[in-house]
């Protein structure tokens, strides 16, 4: 759905109560009467600066009544609250002291996208990835028992991120040490309970008291005396429990469950949490809320508004750059065409199907689509089976949450030689959304996997011809390529790959040679007409063509790598490997991400702070020639 100016507010809304608000120890002095009103204010604040910043929206707009409820509740930020996704977390920022500063979300030097630890203290946990929470708040759970400390610690996660096994794994451990914990389900309408009414509202009440919780232990106490009456009781209460709530799979593995509430109405989520608060144990509050909730467009189309990107007016004076085709769409669409070569193409995605563009294919081939949720783990896995009996598993994934599967990739499909391809969206530097979603690491932990064919296109035709060359080829395969759209290269509809192994020189000069590895082939280009330097689109990081590698290293003076990730264990590195091993007396410059989490700021910005713009690639070119001409340059 487009997203127009005139949907949101266009000048700063009147926020009274709200403009009072620079901690949430100043919330706490609020009567309860006053707090719907300030979560409307806190809605319309939301609405009007992530409008004019871009950002995750649909989330925070759901969690405005939970978010000022657990403020309220519990002493913040010495009891510890932790949000996972942080997609949630935008209005936890305007009431933790951050309002004036939302005009700077997701900018360079401005506030991050998602919780921070160094941002604030209210920021106990850092996020980006899902399904962390649990482990966390359940690890500071922990040390505050070693401490002897009454602190609570709290974690608020999405009914998506529950899916991830790792939260199961948090969920079961926390009951085991028995620790005094909250874990907040924030099930917000997308994938577990509709079960919200007057009954269910009313059970919580009384599930959550302390008549109830007393009468609880008194009677574990006394029928734990006569051997086997408590666990019948225990579970005559579980099964009664599970007529009319859902939680019965949480109360077997140990957690006081409670819920599902409405979670938009802020005194039963008060006197809720403030009855819990007191219990110990592991306890389980189940929310319900409307993601997008207080902004029809939002309301209908969830998916659409979870994120929206800066909202400007077009200017017919300063019309839009022409760019070609979004190379998640690219990917898109070869797998389609892919999948209509070969029945035995299976299409995998862990919770990414609209972000990876696996829309269409979902649509034309539901029987050999599989989203496996946010189970980056079992996503591989399932792969390396699905190829165990012949079929030809593509998954389509972030180079960050790759990350989260790395073990699989090596001991289920690596080891075994299996015949899988990973399309790898968002590698490289990935913008407002900062260090945690950025794809900074890939080819230096793929490159390192003995068997594994690592490719680098360079735009949207090579990310196609490298699709498909990896498709065909017969064991573990890697295509990366970055978020955003490609420069409109034109695009073959051909689909048989390319040479293994052999790069493309796609300027002839002298002197200087850049070997690029990946999308800085336009600015590589741009660079070289300025220095007449020669150019090679090196497309594959492993294997490397070494014999095109030998070849400019005896024919030019400096060699220069080029690559949107880390330095240290990159593509460069495997150019200086196999130097090293050839012992040849050539410069060679390596260029690409610093061994630094690069911070947050628009794509073009982030670039230029590492140097991987036209003018910072040509400035240390220059630099090198001039020290090897002053006699001072470092030793290839």
């Amino acid at each position: 759905m487009p997203k127009t100016l005139h949907e949101f507010p266009r000048q700063r809304p009147d926020t009274p109560l709200l403009d009072r608000i620079d901690s949430p120890a100043v919330l706490r002095t609020l009567s309860e009467a006053e707090l719907d009103t300030l979560a409307d204010e806190l809605r319309q604040y939301l609405l009007y600066t992530v409008a004019r910043t871009g950002g995750h929206f649909g989330a925070g707009l759901g969690v405005v009544e939970l978010t000022i409820a657990l403020h309220y509740v519990y002493q913040t930020p010495e009891d510890r609250l932790v949000w996972d996704v942080g997609h949630q977390a935008y209005p936890h920022k305007i009431l933790t002291g951050r309002r004036e500063q939302m005009a700077t979300l997701r900018q360079k030097d401005g506030l991050a996208a998602f919780p921070r630890r160094s941002e604030s203290a209210y920021d106990t946990f850092g996020v980006g990835h899902s399904s962390t929470s649990i482990s966390a708040a359940l690890g500071m759970a922990i040390a505050h028992r070693l401490q002897g400390s009454e602190r609570r610690s709290v974690a608020v996660i999405g009914d998506g991120a529950l899916t991830a096994g790792m939260a199961f794994e948090a969920l079961n451990h926390a009951s085991e040490v028995g620790a005094n914990m909250l874990v907040v389900l924030n099930d917000n309408d997308m994938s577990i309970s509709k079960n919200v009414g007057g009954l269910s509202n009313y059970l919580a009440k009384i599930l959550s008291s302390n008549t109830y919780a007393s009468m609880r232990e008194g009677s574990k106490k006394i029928l734990s005396r006569i051997p086997g009456a408590w666990e019948i009781a225990r579970r005559t209460e579980e099964h009664a429990k599970g007529m009319l709530v859902p939680g019965t799979l949480f109360e077997e593995l140990g957690w006081n469950y409670v819920g599902p509430i409405d979670g938009h109405d802020l005194p039963l989520l008060i006197a809720t949490l403030g009855k819990m608060r007191s219990h110990k144990g592991p306890q389980f509050l189940h929310v319900v809320t409307k993601k997008g909730k207080g902004f029809a467009p939002a309301e209908a189309d969830p998916i659409g508004y979870h994120a929206i990107g800066k909202l400007e007016v077009d200017d017919p004076q300063q019309p839009r750059k022409p760019s070609g085709p979004k190379y998640a769409s690219v990917f898109g669409q070869w797998l389609c065409d892919m999948a209509a070569q070969d029945a035995r193409l299976i299409g995998i995605t862990p919770a990414m199907k609209e972000g990876s563009d696996l829309v269409a294919f979902a649509e034309q081939y539901p029987e050999r689509y599989f989203d496996v949720a946010i189970a980056e783990q079992h996503a591989v896995t399932l792969a390396a089976g699905l190829a165990c009996e012949g079929t030809k598993p593509v998954v389509a994934i972030y180079s960050t949450f790759l990350q989260r599967a790395y073990d699989q990739l090596i001991h289920d499909v690596a080891v075994q030689d299996l015949d899988v391809l990973f399309a790898i969206d968002r590698a490289g530097l990935v913008g407002e959304d900062g260090p945690t979603h950025a794809g900074s690491f890939d080819i230096s932990y793929l490159r390192c996997i003995p068997g594994m064919l690592v490719m680098t296109p360079s735009d949207e035709n090579e990310l196609r011809l490298l699709l498909s060359t990896g498709y065909h080829y017969p064991g573990p395969a890697a295509v990366r390529y970055p978020r955003g759209n490609g420069p409109n290269a034109p695009i073959s509809p051909a689909l048989d790959g390319v040479e293994i192994g052999k790069g493309v020189l796609r300027r002839q000069g002298r002197g200087v040679a850049l070997l690029v590895f990946g999308v800085q082939l336009a600015a590589a280009l741009e660079v070289a007409e300025r220095l007449d330097a020669t150019v090679a689109d090196m497309r594959f990081v492993k294997p490397l063509d070494e014999a095109l590698v030998r070849q400019l290293a005896e024919t030019h003076a400096l060699l220069v790598t080029l690559e949107e990730n880390a330095v240290m264990g990159g593509a460069g590195s495997a150019v200086g490997e196999y130097l090293a091993r050839l012992d040849q007396r050539v410069s060679l410059l390596q260029l690409g991400l610093p061994d630094h989490y690069v911070e947050h700021a628009k794509p073009a910005q982030m670039l230029a702070e590492c140097g991987l713009d036209a003018p910072g690639i040509e400035a240390a070119i220059r630099t090198r020639l001039a020290q090897h001409e002053s006699g001072s340059s470092p030793a290839a």
